[in-house]
């Protein structure tokens, strides 16, 4: 489409086999993460490999409006001089997340339990995203927040005086909530509880526990318990961040449903509650190997080796691994169109409320 909204022709044609090595960027989830809990840690944290799209760059200058001192090295490596737990201070400026629900979310929650006020906004998209389902478990802790109609930003948080630990069940599966929840209970004394009845990314609790904080998950009949300490002193860390999972989906299919191809993407991060993608494509027949599997900064990476695989089965993809791949659905369908039978997707509803409808 032009500027003017006029669209202009375009045309595709076929590629040859695809081979060689495809580089993708960091982790979009673990770069927020890492930022925030260097903010809240007691000196600096080292941050290698950080993705600088606008999302991250928008929650490094969060940190830097909350007090937290965060540079860039001309060689790529950033640096975090925190405040500590409950150190935050008060900004003078509205903060901006642009089009980011992860950064807005998980930076309401931090601030949440600090005794300052903070107002949000984001673009276009985020402003019409909702926002109750965090701002709901937070006004538990004791703290407030006002915005549009409907939950949306732009919004005021007023910060808890005097916060109270909580004991949460997340209704629907969200790792942003879960997060939110538990960096509130970073500032709020006692134990804070979070309960998910479906699993969901657990880059927070790695993170937290990395960090210094006293944190134990257990599975029980209720479904996956979370329990946080709160008031700590985090200790700064060193970080390299691994390459985005969701970004690898890409190289990584093309290379599935592509006559000849032989492609191998390098230091891709494979929590479990992020490899629902890769799950289902082995499960469709597709050639797929984990190379040099280890284990950085708590989390589980590997070399993806992706080939083309001419005899795909669709396959029924179960809803309890929608919060290992809600990103990937998009993705999948087009591999879906090269399988043998019907694929299907199921418990998927959570796409409808993402940046843009994906459905």
């Amino acid at each position: 489409m032009s500027g003017h909204g006029t669209p202009i022709p375009m045309t595709s044609h076929p590629c040859g086999p695809l081979s060689g090595t495809a580089d993708v960027p960091g982790d979009k989830s673990i770069s927020h993460r890492a930022l925030i809990l260097g903010a809240l840690s007691v000196g600096e944290t080292v941050i290698t490999g950080l993705l600088e799209g606008d999302d991250v760059l928008d929650t490094a200058k969060a940190m830097r409006a909350f007090g937290a001192e965060v540079t860039r090295d001309a060689d790529g490596t950033w640096r975090v001089n925190g405040v500590g737990v409950g150190g935050f201070a008060e900004p003078d400026q509205v903060i901006d997340c642009g089009n980011s629900g992860t950064g807005v979310r998980l930076i309401m929650g931090a601030m949440a339990t600090s005794p300052i006020a903070a107002t949000f906004t984001g673009d276009a998209s985020l402003n019409k995203r909702p926002m109750a389902r965090v701002t709901d478990p937070l006004a538990l802790f004791g703290a407030r927040a006002v915005g549009r109609a409907g939950g949306r930003l732009p919004m005021t948080v007023v910060g808890a005086a005097d916060p109270v630990p909580v004991r949460y069940a997340v209704p629907v599966p969200s790792a942003q909530v879960k997060s939110a929840v538990l960096l509130a209970g970073l500032n709020a004394p006692g134990e804070t509880v979070v309960i998910e009845r479906e699993a969901t990314r657990d880059h927070t609790e790695r993170m937290l526990a990395g960090f210094g904080a006293q944190i134990v998950t257990e599975e029980t009949e209720q479904g996956r318990v979370i329990t946080l300490t709160g008031q700590p002193e985090l200790r700064p860390q060193s970080i390299v961040v691994p390459r985005d999972p969701s970004s690898a989906a890409f190289p990584v299919c093309a290379a599935i449903i592509t006559p000849g191809s032989d492609v191998l993407v390098p230091n891709i991060g494979l929590n479990p509650t992020r490899a629902g993608l890769f799950t289902t494509l082995r499960e469709m027949g597709a050639d797929l190997e984990y190379e040099n599997e280890r284990e950085e900064g708590g989390e589980p990476v590997a070399d993806l080796r992706a080939r083309f695989s001419p005899d795909l089965s669709g396959v029924e993809v179960p809803p309890e691994r929608a919060a290992s791949m809600i990103d990937e659905y998009p993705v999948l369908s087009v591999v879906a169109a090269f399988a043998t039978g019907r694929t299907v997707m199921r418990g998927v509803k959570e796409l409808r409320v993402k940046e843009s409808d994906r459905i």
